[in-house]
């Protein structure tokens, strides 16, 4: 299975005792080789390349090293394919020899940059003049943390919603909804229940945990915020309430034990069995990497694709979302840093390298120059995802050195509350909000 389709579940989740062990990991050669003032004009030797994809998407990252090794023929490149950010912290905080790694999530780049798993790239970046403003500004945020940048992007995710065509026109539905009440009484009137009252199929399914439905794809429809300035916990005074109010009446209008019995009963999330993919749910929020997976599952499945919904009174945010994406780093320990750097930019920067690498899997591309490339494929339900991409208000969830440790509490109270009477929010979020802070407080001590 594809570490990153899974990582709803499996995104790092670092203690603050990790993350302080990380910290006091043996340094390897490339956090103390000085960098050379001018690249190497010939390129030689074995480099190691470590990522998360397996299957036909590993396939495609082949085809990328290879034409990398076809413009270098003295450059083995050593690939480690179907390795998690777990197994990538593991190897790191152990010493061990990572050349070149390639994390699902962006959610490391606090841990990872703060504790010096991956090198400080400024000084390559510098000498050969990398022009960072190739990136949408927005990609730049989530690749450094605290004015150190250890990572480039490697193509990004963008969730928006899919629409069964099909669903759509039997409910005589002709526009995308735009507001989150629409989208509720747009999912209402395609939901159908069996003659005991149990649901046969479902409009939207609102529970949080489904599939996609978690904070960071909510939480930007009303621009809810995880951390303020200071860098503390926002979540107990942002705008959250709202986006959970609306989930919570949601809920409660079909029925919290329905919808568990209804979700129990649908397929994993990245099997062909997926409920949008069988038509057991007509729309969902999901990732621009399920065109790839309908096409290749569900070929004649008939949809369509659209910016996900915002919160009333939040209509300047629609078209806009969240992203974040893959992440590429040289570890600490890596023996060859320069070809590293070679691999690491040629991944990252060339175009025709990030277009096959963006047709191949799927994913948005992270370069300016790759997003408007007349060789990038683009069907019309993809564009929304690079629409969104665009969007000037889009975010991303903002580093943390926990990873994605520091949102937990918020999640699992959301988790918790959905099925309750809906009493104790504001409570709820303050103590979320504590036990963010510290956590966010340990790892800070010296």
């Amino acid at each position: 299975m594809n570490f990153r389709r899974v990582r709803s579940s499996l995104l790092l989740t670092v203690s603050a005792g990790a993350a302080l062990a990380l910290a006091g990991c043996s340094t390897g050669s490339a956090d103390s080789a000085p960098v050379a003032s001018a690249a190497p004009t010939d390129l030689s030797g074995t480099v190691s390349l470590w990522h998360f994809f397996s299957d036909r998407e590993a396939g495609v990252i082949q085809t990328a090293v290879d034409e990398f090794e076809k413009a270098n023929p003295d450059v083995t490149v050593d690939i480690h394919s179907g390795q998690d950010d777990a197994k990538l912290q593991q190897v790191i905080s152990s010493g061990g020899d990572v050349d070149v790694a390639v994390s699902f999530s962006s959610d490391i780049v606090g841990n990872f940059c703060s504790t010096g798993a991956f090198v400080d790239l400024e000084p390559y970046i510098t000498r050969d003049k990398v022009d960072l403003e190739q990136f949408p500004e927005v990609v730049r945020t989530y690749t450094e943390y605290d004015g150190t940048r250890c990572t480039l992007p490697l193509l990004a995710d963008v969730p928006a919603l899919y629409m069964n065509s099909a669903a759509l026109a039997a409910a005589g539905i002709t526009a995308p909804p735009t507001t989150l009440d629409q989208l509720e009484a747009d999912a209402l009137k395609m939901t159908e229940y069996n003659p005991d009252g149990s649901i046969k199929t479902l409009g939207f399914n609102p529970l949080m945990g489904f599939y996609e439905n978690t904070p960071m794809n909510f939480g930007p429809t009303v621009e809810a915020q995880w951390l303020d300035a200071d860098g503390q916990a926002a979540v107990a005074d942002s705008t959250w309430p709202e986006v959970m109010k609306w989930q919570k009446a949601f809920v409660d209008t079909i029925g919290y034990d329905k919808l568990q019995t209804f979700t129990a009963g649908l397929g994993q999330e990245f099997s062909d069995s997926n409920a949008f993919q069988t038509g057991q749910v007509a729309m969902q929020i999901d990732g621009e990497w399920r065109t790839a997976f309908l096409a290749d599952q569900a070929p004649d499945l008939q949809y369509t694709t659209a910016a996900f919904p915002v919160g009333m009174g939040h209509d300047d945010l629609y078209g806009s979302g969240t992203i974040s994406g893959n992440v590429v780093g040289i570890g600490k320990g890596s023996k060859n840093p320069e070809l590293a750097w070679a691999l690491m930019k040629y991944l990252t920067t060339d175009t025709d390298s990030v277009v096959g690498l963006a047709n191949g899997l799927k994913n948005v591309p992270t370069t300016l120059p790759a997003l408007t490339s007349p060789d990038l494929v683009v069907s019309p339900q993809f564009q929304t995802f690079i629409d969104i991409a665009k969007d000037p208000k889009t975010t991303t969830r903002p580093s943390s050195p926990l990873g994605s440790g520091y949102g937990q509490p918020l999640t699992d109270f959301w988790t918790k509350w959905q099925g309750t009477d809906g009493s104790g929010l504001q409570d709820g979020l303050d103590a979320a909000a504590q036990q963010m802070n510290d956590s966010l407080a340990l790892v800070a001590a010296p």
